[in-house]
Order: structure tokens, then sequence, then C-alpha cells
């Protein structure tokens, strides 16, 4: 996701001199061809993410659209007094980028995941948040971030589910897309975790078992229009992220659906419950032990409706 974000990225700034990339000492390899091409609107303000935002918000000021790229927490928990304080208390019309959402840095453990950033960002006022699930996704976000005002936060993850748009279709912001079809259960899923949602739920298509799938790139504003459908059409709800349940992606739905008064069938919410992701290995792994790939969720959807669980490859 983090090539594709730059590639769009390199392609608009010509036409968009008023945009700005700051990175925080990273990313020099994926961003050597922009800073090369366009080195008025490159800057690298070193390991300093809080000066970074800080900065950001002072060029958006001046009319700027400043891009801020860091891995990981960096660019969010580091620095959310700045967000809060100099970016969204202003209007800022600053992007945040975050490199590696989830558990993609899984190798250099808990400090480089990014697994409350959702929750955090999501709370302040005016903040776009932004969560693609594939590459598709990660291109229009950032495509569409060129032109949108005011505060803005992307999670690219480094994982991507399979291509899942289709010839002609058009990225719209704060609406959910429905990836496949099915009545029996919802699974709605951020980020590359998509992938494993898909698999699960072709899974349970040899069980009889019919999902609907949805991906859910924009957490905030949240689709209340398609999950309140899925409430009601689909046997339950089952929520999947790379990232904590309190405040997440199932406690926004959560807070969608009860404020609409819809009720599914079922809700479970599938994602890291009052832990730290402390064990060390790839970001595969770590779903594993998480119990957040595919088998685990087709455990989950098997146990709410009392079906036998297939077995995986």
């Amino acid at each position: 996701m983090r090539d594709a974000f730059v590639r769009m990225l390199t392609d608009l700034a010509p036409t968009h001199r008023e945009l700005l990339l700051l990175t925080g000492d990273l990313g020099f390899g994926v961003l050597d061809d922009f800073s090369a091409r366009f080195p008025g609107q490159f800057l690298n303000v070193g390991v300093a993410e809080q000066n970074m935002s800080g900065l950001a918000a002072g060029l958006a000021l001046e009319g700027h659209t400043v891009f801020t790229y860091s891995i990981g927490n960096f660019p969010t928990l580091r620095c959310l007094e700045q967000i809060r304080n100099d970016i969204c208390y202003h209007c800022a019309n600053v992007k945040i980028v975050c490199v590696g959402g989830g558990m993609s840095y899984g190798p250099v453990g808990m400090s480089h995941h990014a697994t409350e950033d959702l929750a955090i960002v999501r709370s302040l006022p005016g903040m776009l948040v932004l969560s693609p699930c594939d590459l598709w996704e990660a291109a229009e976000a950032t495509r569409y971030l060129i032109t949108h005002r005011g505060p803005a936060y992307i999670r690219l993850d480094k994982s991507t589910a399979s291509v899942t748009n289709r010839p002609g279709e058009n990225f719209q912001p704060g609406v959910i897309r429905t990836v496949r079809e099915g009545s029996d259960v919802t699974l709605a899923a951020t980020g590359g975790i998509l992938a494993e949602a898909l698999l699960a739920a072709d899974a349970l298509v040899e069980q009889g078992i019919s999902c609907r799938v949805l991906s859910v790139h924009t957490i905030k504003p949240l689709d209340a229009d398609t999950l309140t459908a899925a409430a009601s059409e689909t046997g339950g709800i089952i929520s999947i992220e790379e990232h904590a349940v309190n405040g997440g992606l199932g406690g926004a739905i959560a807070e969608t659906l009860m404020d609409a008064g819809a009720f599914p069938g079922f809700f479970v919410r599938m994602g890291l419950r009052d832990t730290f992701s402390s064990i060390v290995g790839s970001q595969q792994y770590l779903r594993k032990v998480y119990s957040l790939d595919a088998a685990a969720i087709v455990r989950a959807v098997s146990a709410r409706l009392g079906v036998p669980s297939p077995a995986l490859a």
C-alpha cells in the first residue's frame, strides 16, 4: 500500500504545486524518486515527529496541502498533542500518513505496531479517517486526499487484499464497499486483513454459509446505511481489525448501530482484547497468535451459526 500511495502522490505532484511531503527521516528508498523530482515539495524533518506535525500545521495554514509520513504509531501517538492542538483545532489541511498499520512491523515488536491509532484519531474533531483494504483503495484514497480540505489520517497496511474493485468503479470516502454478497453473516473488515475475511468467506461457502464481506475503508465518517442494512439483511455482523477492539472498527460499528436503533442477530468484535501485541513474529504469524487469521474468522462464524467449522488448508 505504501508504494501505491507514493506512486499516486508522485503522479499528482506536478499539477498540485501546493502539495508538500514531510518525512520523519525514513522511507528513503520509496521516496527517492519523489524527492529527486520535486525537491521543493519534499522535506526531511529528521526523527522529530512532534516537530513535523507542528511544522505541517504552520505550512498548511500558509496554503499548502501537507502530508506527514512515518511508520507505525509514530505519526500519531508520539505527536498526539500537536495533532490535536495544532492541526485539528485549527482545521489545518494536513494529511497524516501511517505506513505499516496494525502489526505490519511484527518482527520489531509492539513499539512499532499501530494498534490503538484508529480509536485515538477518530475521536479528534474534524478528522477524516481512512484505512484502505487493497491497493486500489490506497491509491484512490490518496487521490482524494489531494483535494480534500482539512485534517485527515490514512493508515497504510503492509499487507493487502487482492483486487476487489470493479471496472469503472469510483472510490467514495465514507461509503463502505460490499465486495462479496451474502445473507447468513456479514464480515466487516478494515485494512489489509480484509484478505483474511475473503479467505474465510471462501471456506465457509463450501459449508453452505453465505458471507457478505464489507471493505470498511473509511472509519470516520462511518457508513450507517450499509451497516444498518447488514444488520437487518444478514444473520449477524463480525468486525475484523488488526487493532484493539476498544474504540476501533468494532466499537465504531457498535456505536453506529445503537444510534440507528439497529440490532443484528449477533455481533462479534475480532481484534486485540486489552492486550499489547507483545509477541515477535511476522504479521501473518501474529494474526494466527491473536486469532485474527482466516481460520479464526471461520471458527467465529461457525460458533455463532452453530455449525461445524471447516478446516482451512
